[in-house]
């Protein structure tokens, strides 16, 4: 069994975070652990994501309230591949590059990092000042990997949903989960080739 942290923060676009959960529920072998910020959930009413806060913590294997920082994903005991916070707000990445572990999302960052763990932040914030730039250099330097979502568009999106799944699903190949709803590269061209 593959364990996945996801943490949805209160940046724009807490459908990135909704989304990585429903892509995984659909994989075999993959057990999630979700964090939600109190933001996140406003977040995810005011933008008209039309789940409820019940509705997404469903969507996970196990759910940790924010504020216990003695859960088991707090432990660099506690194996997994990773963690995925998506979205990612600049508060949180300024406590996960400051190492300011002042709830569970950015201690079980900071976790994933002493641990050399992959920690995958889709950034949510544009356009970026020198602080922000600042705290990604940081960010990056302790082990992260910084992936706004910014959309592919060799994949052809036609829908908001194409381009969320495109980005989503490639912050998830950063784990190594395939998803068969990923548009690969030239991959339709060879297929049909064949």
């Amino acid at each position: 069994m593959k364990r996945l942290i996801v943490a949805i923060t209160g940046a724009s676009g807490t459908i990135y975070g909704v989304r990585a959960l429903q892509m995984l529920k659909g994989l075999e072998g993959v057990e999630t652990h979700l964090v939600i910020s109190p933001s996140a959930l406003r977040t995810a009413q005011e933008e008209g994501l039309g789940i409820s806060g019940d509705e997404i913590r469903a969507l996970a294997d196990v759910f940790y309230s924010h504020k216990d920082i003695g859960a088991a994903i707090a432990s660099g005991s506690f194996t997994c591949e990773g963690m995925l916070v998506a979205p990612c707000s600049v508060k949180t990445l300024s406590g996960i590059a400051n190492c300011y572990a002042e709830d569970l999302i950015t201690r079980a960052a900071d976790v994933c990092l002493k641990e050399r763990r992959r920690l995958v932040l889709m950034l949510r914030e544009t356009p970026f000042h020198a602080g922000h730039i600042a705290l990604m250099d940081q960010a990056t330097r302790s082990g992260a990997i910084i992936m706004p979502p910014v959309p592919g568009f060799y994949a052809k999106p036609k829908t908001i949903d194409d381009i969320v799944n495109q980005s989503t699903g490639r912050a998830l190949d950063l784990f190594g989960f395939d998803h068969p709803l990923v548009r690969r590269w030239k991959e339709e061209e060879a297929s049909c080739d064949a």
